[in-house]
Order: C-alpha cells, then sequence, then structure tokens
C-alpha cells in the first residue's frame, strides 16, 4: 500500500485511518475513537475464533458472544450515540471508530439478524453508516467483503495449524 508493505491488521487499519482523515480532529477524539476501536475489536475477537471451535461447544460459544455482546458491548455504543445526539460515535465526522462498528454489527447479524432490536441508536446508526457512498457500494453482493468462514476455510486452516 503505498510503496508500503504493512502487515498486522491494526497497523494496515490506521494507516488507512491516517490516509483518509478518520482519526478525529484532535487528540482528545483520537483517544476516544481508539478507546471503541479497541472494544469493537476485541468483540470481533470472539467471532474470529467461534469458527473452529469444537462442535460439541459451538451452541454455547455462540450463545456467549451473543450474550456479551448485548449485554456488554452493544449498550456502550448505543448509549455512546445517545448522549452526544450526533450522527458517529465521535463527532459528526466518520472515524474508523464507526466503521468498525458498522462490521461487527454485520458480523453479529449474520448470527443473530435481530441482535439490534434493543438498540434504537444503533439501528439508525448503522442505516446511516451503511448509506454512505462508498461503504454502500462495498456492501453490495459481489464486493470484496470478506464471508463468514465455511466448513471447507475452517478444515484448511485446522489442517494447517495441526
Amino acid at each position: 500500500m503505498d510503496g508500503l508493505k504493512l502487515v498486522q491488521t491494526k497497523a494496515i487499519l490506521n494507516y488507512i485511518a491516517g490516509k483518509y482523515n478518520l482519526h478525529g480532529k484532535d487528540l482528545k477524539e483520537r483517544a476516544r475513537i481508539d478507546m471503541y476501536v479497541d472494544g469493537t475489536m476485541d468483540l470481533m475477537g470472539m467471532f474470529l475464533m467461534y469458527p473452529f471451535s469444537p462442535p460439541e461447544q459451538k451452541e454455547a460459544q455462540l450463545a456467549s458472544i451473543l450474550e456479551k455482546a448485548t449485554t456488554r458491548y452493544l449498550p456502550v455504543y448505543e448509549k455512546a450515540l445517545k448522549q452526544h445526539g450526533q450522527k458517529f460515535l465521535v463527532g459528526n465526522c466518520l472515524s474508523w471508530a464507526d466503521v468498525q462498528l458498522l462490521e461487527a454489527i454485520l458480523m453479529l447479524e449474520e448470527k443473530k439478524s435481530d441482535i439490534l432490536s434493543q438498540f434504537p441508536q444503533l439501528q439508525a446508526f448503522k442505516e446511516r453508516t451503511s448509506n454512505i457512498p462508498t461503504i454502500k457500494k462495498f456492501l453490495q453482493p459481489g464486493s470484496p467483503r470478506k464471508p463468514p468462514p465455511d466448513d471447507a476455510y475452517v478444515a484448511t486452516v485446522l489442517k494447517i495449524l495441526s
């Protein structure tokens, strides 16, 4: 990217956020954005490990992830959006925290389509953010958005790691 060979997801995302001015307008906004990004990465991390769980534990693990999402994570974002009454998590400008939250919401909805039913602020946030032209285009069928891991992918990864 731009002549750099970047590895590590967070470094890549930080670079993109800097390149496209998604870090906020000042140091305080950047700290809040980083806080929200880290929270969504924690939530998304649970989903990354889920497909590799032993089959007999999958149902319980999914229930645990969804319970944590609806009692720990989503209420924080709901409250943040409600308290300041603005369009995005930090101010009225899109940040990489918003992009990360949208991706986390999409991951959750792939497992439980009505996960946002108790969260009207997040429902409106998802609608608003999903309709930003570049994001809307990216979310169209056939886009490069990576699908959830299927059985063949999981089997390949487990074979490589064993």
